[in-house]
């Protein structure tokens, strides 16, 4: 397969991105295959019995994708106070992405699951500094960018140029081809289904 750049625009509190990941994981272990990850942001400071709908769905992601969400995130989810930040979310994407040396779809999954199956919260840094554990950082560098404002600019930044992209709804996965950026997939696409529309893209490309 030629040469593939992908930028994938996510929500690390968003459930359909969760059901996505396992597929994103597998087609990034392709080494022709760079993806870059960056935040959108869906909730700003909203607690969980704001949004009814979440068991509901929750239900279908994982009747469609068979991604489990674990016993911890349930009780919060039946408490309701939980509060969605993804401002907080997005600067912690940022510190482990530079943390890890850009190792962007390991991180973005890593964070998911510490929501989903583990039910950190991803506003403090504990979350980020037992991932950076379990992946083998510095937990320390994560905690000094976590805790720098610079980094809450970037991910920032982030949200603004998801939404340049014209992305306003999450997983969006995003392929760079010479004639611009072509959004491919669907939130419960296999990596063989991606690895397909890949494909053809760069078949139609070739053409032009």
């Amino acid at each position: 397969m030629t040469s593939t750049q992908l930028t994938y625009v996510f929500d690390a509190y968003c459930g359909w991105c969760y059901g996505f990941g396992p597929a994103l994981h597998e087609l990034a272990q392709d080494p022709d295959i760079n993806i870059t990850v960056i935040s959108g942001g869906l909730f700003h400071a909203v607690s969980m019995n704001e949004m009814p709908h979440i068991p509901q769905a929750n239900e279908r992601i994982s009747a469609l994708t068979g991604v489990q969400f674990g016993p911890a995130y349930q009780a919060a989810l039946a408490d309701g106070s939980f509060v969605m930040d993804s401002d907080d979310a997005g600067t912690g994407l940022v510190s482990l992405k530079e943390a890890s040396g850009g190792r962007d779809v390991e991180m973005a999954g890593a964070m998911q699951r510490a929501f989903y199956r583990d039910g950190l919260s991803l506003s403090g840094v504990t979350a980020y500094q037992r991932i950076a554990a379990e992946h083998g950082l510095d937990t320390e560098l994560v905690t000094r960018l976590f805790l720098d404002p610079k980094t809450r600019d970037t991910a920032l930044a982030e949200q603004e140029q998801a939404a340049a992209l014209g992305v306003h709804s999450y997983p969006t996965l995003l392929a760079h081809t010479p004639s611009g950026l072509v959004k491919i997939g669907s939130p419960v696409a296999t990596a063989e289904q991606l690895r397909t529309s890949i494909e053809r893209l760069h078949a139609v490309t070739t053409k032009i």
